[in-house]
């Protein structure tokens, strides 16, 4: 059951999935907290709807308004991770916490020229068979509970070329500086590519720390979901604990009770 102190969470998906991509964790965590996930515009219910970041930002404050408990933690993905640091600037008194999930690399810069190619390779092949494709991967590498939901909800591809047009060149360690709210920056181990500026983004934020989860790529809450489960429960638990004036939490810390220095 939840309670009045429980901090309440939003998810926000990454690149082409929808509030599926979150099932495993919406059902872990809705006995402790108020939980909701969305769907970013061009992205599953809301698939008709133009991509936009502006947009992406509405969807998620107004999420967080219906959960009615107040300023949320915004748990975003990739894409999603993107939109949320946008929201963050944008909104800065609906957060109270963000989890960066495989959203920690510069979009500025050279590396981002092949993911530009991507987006404008996609819409080049038929959709039904990006479907096809993507439904054998996710049922080939993860068990049934946790992609069956991510499967039913479709995929959007058409959206691709503009959620990462707009996000390319946009996001850099910088943007941190208008995060107000407590950051963990939770990524796969093993994802090189979206955690190769995760020191960059920590050292940006003074209430910002790293945590990995074990042997899990970019699609980390797939990988392990009870890792990535575990890790954003203990953070929601630690900003409710500094809602509630824990004992040991001075509201001047700048650390979070039990959090580890940041990562340098």
């Amino acid at each position: 059951m939840t309670t009045a102190r429980a901090v309440p969470i939003v998810f926000v998906h990454g690149t082409r999935f929808s509030a599926g991509q979150w099932s495993v964790q919406l059902t872990a965590l809705r006995d402790e907290f108020p939980v909701v996930a969305v769907d970013l515009p061009g992205h599953g219910a809301l698939s008709a709807r133009p991509w936009s970041l502006s947009g992406a930002t509405e969807v998620i404050a107004r999420a967080v308004d219906s959960l009615d408990c107040g300023p949320a933690l915004v748990v975003g993905h990739s894409l999603g991770g993107y939109a949320s640091l946008e929201f963050a600037r944008c909104h800065p008194e609906r957060l109270r916490g963000l989890v960066l999930a495989g959203a920690s690399a510069s979009t500025r810069g050279p590396w981002a020229a092949p993911y530009r190619w991507v987006a404008g390779l996609v819409p080049r092949v038929p959709a039904d068979r990006l479907a096809r494709w993507n439904d054998r991967l996710l049922r080939r590498l993860y068990p049934p509970e946790v992609v069956e939901a991510t499967i039913r909800s479709g995929y959007a591809f058409h959206t691709v070329p503009a959620a990462w047009g707009e996000v390319l060149g946009r996001f850099d360690a910088g943007a941190m500086g208008s995060v107000k709210a407590p950051v963990l920056i939770l990524n796969g181990e093993k994802d090189t590519v979206f955690r190769s500026g995760e020191a960059d983004f920590a050292r940006a934020h003074p209430r910002a720390r790293v945590e990995l989860v074990p042997r899990a790529g970019h699609l980390a809450n797939f990988d392990a979901p009870d890792a990535f489960t575990d890790a954003v429960r203990r953070f929601a638990r630690q900003l409710s604990a500094v809602d509630g004036d824990a004992p040991g939490h001075r509201r001047g810390d700048r650390r979070l009770p039990g959090q580890p220095r940041r990562r340098r």
